[in-house]
């Protein structure tokens, strides 16, 4: 199916179909598996070609393993003010697993330069009237090349299609949805403003455009189940969260692109002469192996045996006439290796990556055969700092808007004791930027002093608010302060 074709003969715009190419070539570097660089053929003479697959780094995949673990890991606090509504987002983030595929997609946001989430209800249970009485509230994770942004403005996307690709009876599916604005009409016509609305279709994945299915042929496939066709969320707020990185796309011919840019997309030339590097590092060795030169009469004994093991390669036969000059019976070859200057060039191309991809110089180096990465803290003042503070301005205000989001859906689904507005706290971890016993030391010095509250002090260090820590600092009779 040729999503492109599909969107055409339905009237819908969206990116040039040029950018998700780009977005193909940035995953194939993450998987190290570009067409046409890591399979290439050998010429050997007389039309002879030998298939070869190209050694690599993985150094794309590495990039984006390290930044995700700078910004989203088990040491990141999520602090939300009002208890009843912090037990029941912590519990939705729990039950889809956003500690670990959390951290995950800030990986694959980091390789394609975007990732959206998206909560949803299922389960619902409704009155006679369709209002919901109960739901789950669920949510979906999504990759860059399923993205299809239809309105934005100021590089914030309002109105966006996911797809969600389904296999069932060794067919191929994908659902479509629709997220766009739309007027909101009262029971007597008037005008309420706008609202989000959510249309869904599915399509069979065959040639051109594929097929689209009508409502009663998705209900028969188990994925599709239940799906409604249209869902009116009564709501002017997104239901769903765009993440991307805090790099402007400069990718894009539209300078206006809503989609951010992969980590290494302005680094690529670097990750290519990486993996040539390397693999000539790795065929040094292999060709400059030891080889010894046989006179065919010192393979075999007076009995025809044979003296030497036929399985190891360092023996080689000659000619019988090979050795006549020489007169020798073997003859050693020691290839010289070029193992410093392999390691250098690799060393100064890690330099540049790394620079290049906000982590400053020396963060990688190259030892022994294999990368190794810096461990030591950095200053507020390194290239490492600002690039982790600057991603972390988006990533804070997707992870509020998430927040925000599972909360209006768990309204909608009448969870009780819910506060929309209360405070939402994000405390990244920024032990790789300060040396945090250290601090924490300082800082119960200022208690004692009486320069610090207890209470600030147990907000800071334990993710609670003053008015919270405060309720919990036991007073001189070991009870505790109300």
């Amino acid at each position: 199916m040729n999503i492109f074709e599909y969107f055409k003969k339905k009237g819908i715009d969206t990116l040039d179909s040029s950018f998700y190419s780009k977005i193909d070539m940035w995953d194939s570097w993450y998987r190290s598996n570009v067409k046409r660089f890591h399979q290439y053929r050998v010429y050997h003479g007389a039309s002879r070609y030998e298939r070869c697959r190209r050694k690599s780094l993985s150094m794309a995949k590495k990039l984006c393993e390290d930044i995700s673990d700078l910004l989203l890991n088990e040491k990141v606090k999520i602090t939300i003010e009002d208890q009843a509504t912090d037990a029941f987002v912590k519990a939705v983030l729990e039950a889809a697993n956003f500690t670990v595929r959390g951290s995950e997609y800030q990986e694959r946001k980091a390789a394609c330069g975007t990732v959206a989430y998206v909560p949803y209800l299922t389960g619902m249970e409704l009155d006679e009237d369709g209002r919901v009485i109960s739901a789950d509230v669920k949510l979906d994770y999504v990759v860059a090349k399923n993205i299809f942004p239809t309105a934005w403005e100021n590089s914030r996307i309002t109105e966006v299609i996911f797809v969600f690709e389904k296999t069932y009876k060794r067919k191929k599916y994908a659902q479509l949805q629709h997220h766009k604005l739309e007027p909101r009409k009262g029971a007597n016509g008037e005008d309420l403003g706008l609202q989000y609305v959510i249309e869904n279709s599915v399509v069979l994945c065959s040639s051109g455009s594929g097929r689209e299915l009508t409502p009663e042929e998705w209900n028969e496939i188990p994925h599709f189940e239940g799906l409604a066709a249209r869902v009116e969320t009564g709501s002017d707020q997104p239901q769903f969260v765009i993440d991307k990185l805090n790099i402007a796309n400069n990718v894009d011919e539209d300078d206006s692109s809503p989609m951010g840019i992969s980590l290494f997309a302005n680094s690529v030339d670097t990750l290519a002469k990486l993996d040539l590097e390397y693999d000539s590092y790795a065929n040094e060795f292999t060709l400059g192996r030891k080889r010894i030169f046989v006179a065919p009469e010192m393979l075999t004994d007076v009995n025809g045996s044979q003296v030497f093991d036929p399985d190891d390669s360092v023996f080689y036969q000659l000619p019988e006439d090979y050795f006549k000059d020489t007169r020798e019976a073997m003859h050693e070859v020691n290839m010289a290796l070029r193992v410093s200057e392999h390691e250098q060039a690799i060393n100064n191309d890690l330099n540049l990556l790394s620079f290049k991809c906000g982590f400053g110089t020396q963060y990688y180096r190259f030892e022994r055969g294999s990368v190794v990465t810096a461990t030591q803290v950095i200053s507020e003042s390194s290239d490492m700092y600002r690039t982790i503070c600057k991603h972390e301005i988006i990533l804070e205000n997707a992870l509020k808007e998430l927040i925000r989001c599972i909360i209006r859906l768990g309204q909608t689904a009448n969870v009780p004791d819910l506060t929309p507005d209360t405070d939402i706290t994000i405390d990244f971890d920024d032990s790789i930027i300060e040396d945090k016993q250290t601090e924490r030391q300082e800082d119960r010095q200022d208690v004692a002093m009486g320069v610090m509250s207890p209470a600030e002090y147990r907000a800071k260090w334990y993710g609670e608010t003053v008015e919270v820590a405060a309720s919990k600092i036991p007073d001189q009779s070991g009870g505790i302060l109300m």
